[in-house]
């Protein structure tokens, strides 16, 4: 599908993992790239960003009632950030790189690796993975907790309204210090809001890949259980044969479906993952639809209706009126925009209102010269 590039999102999903865990080959199965992959330790030594597009049936099924001429997907960036290893948080490997490439991201894909071959080098204990992992976020968390701790115990002494974040640094570097990585120490939201300024690595959402065998398919209930214990009882945790999913992605749509089937994988992991990563960023998606064009539009969980006019178009923004709104699934099954219409299913909404997931938009709007 198209991608519209004047409207990519900013936010990024950062791939974190150590040598060989297949993070970049999971890269070029959501992006079409082409990062070097290699049984060896470095072969990504710089972040490289692409575009993922998050596939969505309901987009389709939109199209094809609408039997519009184009159709374009939701999108987010994504990043390979250059590997880590142990001791990474001290500068060992490409520690720094590493470290400044995952402090860029807004949340985290933690790829660990469960696939047995001699022939690779690197850790196929997702679980013992995961804690490298976690260890090495953790020890440079705290460390820049100790440093900001003490440049801001000295600016408290002389400004008292400095206490509150001095003691939001110390809650954070308590917990680190006990090897709890913050997106899973269950710290209230006003102190999450006061860490936002630390810029801290594990401040972050996270979920995390398993890269498995194609031997390991039938495990993957079982693999996935296992990370999650580790990572955490709402953690978010897909196990996924990097190296099939990447095969069949070369495929034409309609043999890759048959492969699907026959593997009885139904769409495939890709598009889970691709969805989990655009969930994860707290976005959501809205559709607008018509003979020409039938587009997702992505907009963070929450928005109002002026602000996902904005979206679209800032003129939209300015000049709303009110939106013409229907969810996806009432207008398929009616069948049409306008027999929508004509049965006074579709709602009118003002500037209060908070779109939907799964919403169909047309905007009414006025922009005075």
């Amino acid at each position: 599908m198209p991608i519209d590039k004047g409207k990519l999102d900013l936010e990024r999903i950062g791939l974190v993992g150590l040598a060989n865990s297949g993070k970049s080959s999971l890269f070029n199965a959501l992006t079409n790239g082409a990062v070097a992959v290699a049984a060896h330790p470095f072969s990504t030594t710089e972040t490289t960003t692409g575009v993922a597009i998050v596939p969505d049936s309901r987009l389709d099924a939109l199209a094809r009632i609408s039997q519009s001429r184009k159709v374009v997907a939701a999108h987010f960036e994504l990043t390979d950030i250059a590997g880590l290893v142990a001791g990474s948080s001290t500068g060992e490997g490409l520690g720094n790189r590493f470290l400044a490439g995952v402090r860029e991201m807004d949340a985290l894909c933690l790829v660990v690796r469960a696939f047995k071959d001699p022939n690779v080098p690197g850790e196929d204990d997702p679980v013992a993975a995961l804690s490298v992992l976690e260890l090495e976020l953790v020890m440079a968390d705290l460390a820049t907790c100790e440093t900001q701790l003490e440049r801001r115990r000295r600016s408290a002494r002389a400004d008292k309204s400095q206490a509150a974040g001095v003691a939001v640094l110390e809650e954070a570097a308590r917990v680190l210090g006990e090897g709890t990585p913050i997106y899973r120490a269950g710290l209230p939201a006003d102190t999450m809001e006061g860490l936002r300024s630390a810029f801290l690595l594990t401040d972050k959402p996270v979920f995390a890949v398993v890269n498995m065998g194609e031997d390991q398919l039938a495990e993957a209930a079982e693999i996935e259980a296992a990370v999650s214990e580790a990572l955490g009882p709402q953690s978010l945790v897909l196990a996924v044969s990097v190296k099939l999913e990447a095969e069949l992605a070369l495929l034409e749509a309609e043999e890759r479906a048959e492969m699907l089937e026959g593997l009885d994988l139904g769409e495939g992991a890709l598009p889970r993952v691709a969805r989990a990563a655009y969930n994860i960023l707290g976005r959501r998606t809205f559709f607008t639809t018509g003979d020409k064009e039938s587009r997702a539009w992505t907009f963070r969980a929450g928005a109002k209706a002026p602000e996902c006019a904005g979206v679209i178009h800032s003129d939209l923004q300015r000049g709303f009126i009110r939106a013409e709104v229907i969810h996806w699934d009432e207008l398929l099954e009616i069948g049409s925009w306008n027999a929508a219409k004509s049965l006074g299913k579709i709602r009118l909404e003002g500037k209060d209102y908070e779109v939907k997931d799964g919403d169909v938009l047309e905007i009414r709007f006025n922009v005075s010269k």
